[in-house]
């Protein structure tokens, strides 16, 4: 297939809206359009670009351009993208680097990816204590020529490199000259250990409202730090791993249109096959009221109303529990707290729902007469039922999200299809058991 940049560049004038349209595009269509940017936006899209995205592009250059464009990256970001290759290709990509770079970068990829060591950013602004301010600014303009990128604050190390304290840029200018920066430093500040889940270092950085966190060995010395720019691609993978798994889907590890038919078949075949496993169960239950469907089989008309009302009130209960506890709204200690909210918001649920069902099946009657002599018993069974299922579906969904915590679990995994096949075949127990209840025992046949 031929691809005509001149097209692309009428169409797409600007990184931006490249980057808008990428997702898009086929890999030799990504490839013309990188060539036909100019430089400068060529850059602005490579380092906008996921890491994924990156080494597919660099495995499509010539040896110099990829030792072009992955000299243009920080370490961190070298590291992640290096990552992203074939293992048989890393130790090339790694030839390619100067040889402080490639020390740098070795380190990060020892760390597994989804811990703060994978994540941080070794080039960082120290200080002494001893310095005085004047000293430290004079230092200060040597590192960040180096490091501009990194200038947020300035880590306060021992000889050892011990983290001693930390001082923002704005006290550091306002300070007086002939102070110390142990006198301005803010001691014993917040830092993360190196194997800090990568989640939880993005929930810190937030709470302390931070544009960057140091991070620190078993010792205490400080081995890189992470900024608000990192956690932001940590927040958006976090959250797509949520949805993919809430939506009853593996975590894919590419995107949508690079991710091919047989890994999106295993992706999502799995949970379905489980799924459609226990959907199975729902044969099996209305097995046990065979005799009951036998005498009145009005009753399965409302099978798939009354069922799916279960599973829909149980879904939105999970994906908000899921998503609080995600923001740290609901903890584990707030169960009890969880269940009673839910347990009224559920009945107050069911009732509007029966009250509905109740309608819908006064109106049939009245208009087709299509459910008989019985059909108030039949409407006081589809009410009651839907009370209880609804409520039950609700309970269900908010308190599985928390019991998978308790067993160490992610509990994204408390997924909306999980949620309706669990409440499913509940939903029919307790409907057939109600209609024995208040129907089949007064119907006339």
């Amino acid at each position: 297939m031929t691809f005509e940049p001149r097209d692309t560049r009428s169409a797409m004038p600007d990184a931006s809206a490249v980057l808008d349209e990428w997702q898009t595009y086929d890999e030799d269509e990504r490839l013309a359009v990188f060539e036909s940017l100019s430089h400068g936006q060529a850059s602005e899209l490579f380092l906008t670009l996921s890491p994924a995205d990156r080494e597919a592009l660099l495995s499509a250059f010539s040896v110099p351009e990829r030792r072009i464009w992955l000299r243009v990256l920080a370490p961190d970001d070298a590291a992640d993208v290096i990552q992203q290759a074939p293992e048989d290709d890393r130790a090339a990509l790694l030839d390619l680097l100067d040889r402080r770079t490639r020390v740098e970068v070795e380190a990060l990829m020892a760390y597994a990816e989804d811990v703060a060591g994978g994540r941080m950013n070794t080039s960082y602004v120290t200080l002494r204590p001893e310095m005085t301010i004047a000293q430290a600014l004079a230092y200060l303009r040597l590192q960040a020529a180096d490091r501009i990128q990194m200038v947020y604050y300035a880590y306060v190390i021992d000889t050892e490199e011990h983290l001693l304290g930390v001082i923002s840029f704005r006290d550091l200018m306002t300070a007086p000259s002939a102070s110390r920066v142990q006198d301005v430093m803010l001691p014993s500040p917040v830092s993360v250990h190196e194997e800090m889940d990568q989640e939880a270092v993005a929930e810190l950085l937030a709470e302390h409202n931070l544009l960057a966190v140091p991070v620190v060995d078993d010792e205490g010395r400080v081995k890189g730090i992470i900024t608000a720019d990192d956690v932001l691609d940590v927040v958006q993978q976090e959250a797509t791993e949520d949805i993919q798994k809430i939506g009853g889907v593996q975590t894919l590890d590419l995107p949508y249109f690079r991710t091919g038919a047989p890994e999106m078949l295993r992706k999502r075949g799995g949970w379905l096959s489980l799924l459609f496993v226990g959907e199975m169960f729902t044969a099996t239950a209305m097995g046990f009221f065979e005799h009951e469907i036998a005498r009145a089989v009005v009753l399965v008309l409302f099978v798939p109303l009354v069922v799916s009302s279960g599973g829909n009130s149980g879904s939105q209960a999970s994906t908000l529990v899921i998503r609080a506890m995600a923001l740290g709204e609901v903890r584990m200690r707030d169960w009890l707290q969880v269940m009673r909210r839910e347990m009224v918001i559920g009945l107050g649920l069911g009732t509007m729902l029966a009250i509905l069902g109740a309608i819908r099946i006064a109106l049939w009657q009245s208009a087709f007469g299509s459910y008989g002599d019985q059909f108030i018993l039949l409407g006081i069974t589809v009410s009651v039922s839907l009370v209880g299922i609804v409520a039950w579906g609700t309970l269900v969904g908010s308190t599985l999200p928390l019991a998978l915590r308790r067993l160490g679990l992610d509990p994204a995994n408390a997924s909306a299809p999980l949620v309706a096949t669990l409440c499913d075949v509940t939903g029919l127990v307790i409907y057939f058991s109600v209609a024995k209840v208040i129907l089949l025992d007064r119907m006339v046949l």
